[in-house]
C-alpha cells in the first residue's frame, strides 16, 4: 500500500509541473482538458493493470502498454520539474528580497515566464516522442551486426565458419506478425552455418510462444539451430495454482522448442563437426547474479567435453561469464549471451558514444567484449520486456564470423 501512495504522490507532482508549463505557454482551456484527460487515462490504466487486474504477477500485453505510456506521461513531466523548479526558486528569491527591500507587507511571486516554460516544454518533447517512436516503431528496427573475430588455435576447416546469434524472443510481446516474419527472413538471408538462440523465448508462459511457432520454424541453418533456456523460460514470474502446473509449463516449453527444431542444450554439449574437425558447443542452464535463477552447471556441461577442444559457451546471462566462466579451468574461447536488452534504451554511435542505464547493472552489457584471451557477445536481444519498445538499442541479430590467425601472425 505504502509504494502505491508514493506512487499516487510522485505522479500527482509531476502532473501539476506538467500542468504549469501548458498554462502558462497557452491559454485555450480545451488544452488543459485534454492534458487531464490523458493524466487520468494513463494513470487509471496502469492502476487497473497492476493492482486490479486478475493476471497477479504475469506480464500481459495489456501490461506491458499500461506501463510504456505512463512511462511516457512521467518522462515528458520529469524533464519540465528541475526547470521550472529552478525558476520557482529564483522567484520566491526575487519576491523575498523585493519584500525585504520595499515597504510592502504583502509578498508577492513574480509570475512564470512564458520563454522558460517554452524551453521546458521543448526539451520535454524530446523523451516524450522518442518513447512513442520506441513503442510503434523502434521495437521492431532489427539490426544485423557483423564481427570477425581471430583465434590462432581454431581448426583450419572452420576458418570463416559464420554463427548467428538470437536472444531473448520474449514472445509473449509480440503485435506484429508482418514485422517478426521479416525479422526471420532477415536472420535466414545471413546464411551463417549455424543458429544459436540464447534464453527467453517467452515472458512467462510457454503458450505465448504456441501462435508464433509456425514462423519461427521457418529458421535454417545448416548445421542446425541450438539453444538453452533463460530466466523467463521457467515460469519463475507466474502464480501457478500448483508445483506441478509450473513444471508442466517447461515441459511445454521444450516441446515447443523441439518443435521449432531447436536443439535446446540443458547443461549439456554438442560437437559441429567439418573436415574431420570439430568444435565444441557447449550450453547451461540459467545462470545470474543478483537473485536470478543460477541452475547452469559448467561442470556438468562439460564433462564429455576434451581440455583442448575449441570451445563456444551459451550462457543467457552475462554476469556468468565474470562469475564462473572465466574462473573455470576451461578455456572458454567464445561466450553468447543475451538478458541485458541494453535496457532498451541508450544512445549508440560507433566510434563515438555507447551509452545505456544497462552499464550500471552490468559489466558486459552489449557487443563484444575481451578478457584472458576470451569473447563475450551480449546480444541487445530480439524482443522487448516491461517497456513495449526501444529506444536507440534497437533489436539485433549478430553475426559472428570465426577466422584462423596464424601464431606468427
Amino acid at each position: 500500500m505504502i509504494r502505491w501512495i508514493i506512487f499516487a504522490v510522485l505522479f500527482l507532482v509531476l502532473t501539476i509541473y506538467g500542468f504549469q508549463a501548458i498554462k502558462t505557454v497557452t491559454k485555450q482551456t480545451w488544452v488543459y482538458y485534454v492534458f487531464f484527460i490523458v493524466a487520468f487515462i494513463v494513470v487509471s490504466n496502469f492502476l487497473y493493470q497492476f493492482a486490479i487486474s486478475s493476471e497477479g504477477r504475469t506480464l500481459t500485453l495489456e501490461k506491458s502498454y499500461a506501463f510504456g505510456f505512463l512511462l511516457t506521461f512521467m518522462a515528458f513531466n520529469v524533464v519540465l520539474v528541475p526547470i521550472l523548479l529552478g525558476e520557482d526558486l529564483i522567484r520566491s528569491a526575487i519576491g523575498l528580497y523585493e519584500k525585504l527591500t520595499t515597504k510592502d507587507a504583502n509578498f508577492h511571486l513574480p509570475s512564470r515566464r512564458k520563454f522558460v516554460s517554452q524551453i521546458a516544454l521543448g526539451l520535454a518533447a524530446i523523451p516524450f516522442s522518442s518513447l512513442l517512436y520506441g513503442m510503434y516503431r523502434g521495437k521492431y528496427n532489427f539490426r544485423v551486426l557483423n564481427y570477425t573475430l581471430h583465434f590462432d588455435d581454431l581448426p583450419e576447416a572452420f576458418d570463416g565458419y559464420r554463427l548467428t546469434q538470437i536472444s531473448d524472443i520474449h514472445s509473449g510481446s509480440f503485435d506484429n506478425k508482418e514485422k517478426i516474419e521479416y525479422a526471420i527472413d532477415l536472420i535466414n538471408e545471413q546464411k551463417s552455418d549455424v543458429l544459436l538462440f540464447t534464453g527467453d523465448m517467452v515472458n512467462n508462459k510457454a503458450s505465448e510462444m504456441i501462435p508464433w511457432k509456425e514462423s519461427f520454424s521457418k529458421l535454417k541453418a545448416k548445421d542446425g539451430k541450438f539453444s538453452v533456456l533463460g530466466n523467463h523460460d521457467y515460469g519463475d514470474y507466474v502464480d501457478w495454482n500448483s508445483p506441478e502446473e509450473k513444471s508442466q509449463n517447461l515441459e511445454d516449453l521444450k516441446q515447443i522448442q523441439k518443435d521449432i527444431g531447436f536443439d535446446l542444450l540443458l547443461n549439456e554439449s554438442r560437437y559441429l563437426e567439418k573436415n574431420g574437425e570439430r568444435l565444441a558447443l557447449i550450453g547451461v542452464e540459467n545462470w545470474g547474479t543478483g537473485g536470478f535463477k543460477q541452475a547452469g552447471d559448467l561442470n556438468k556441461a562439460t564433462k564429455l567435453i576434451e581440455k583442448n577442444d575449441f570451445k563456444i559457451l551459451m550462457t543467457h546471462d552475462p554476469s556468468h561469464w565474470e562469475a564462473e566462466v572465466l574462473k573455470d579451468p576451461n578455456h572458454y574461447h567464445l561466450t553468447l549471451s543475451g538478458h541485458t536488452h541494453g535496457m532498451q534504451f541508450g544512445i549508440e554511435i560507433p566510434g563515438w558514444i555507447k551509452w545505456s542505464p544497462a552499464k550500471w547493472r552490468y559489466k558486459q552489457w552489449a557487443g563484444i567484449y575481451t578478457e584472458l584471451g576470451q569473447h563475450i557477445n551480449v546480444n541487445r536481444g530480439f524482443g522487448y520486456l516491461g517497456y513495449p519498445g526501444r529506444v536507440g538499442i534497437w533489436p539485433e541479430i549478430t553475426v559472428i564470423e570465426l577466422k584462423k590467425e596464424s601464431k606468427s601472425a
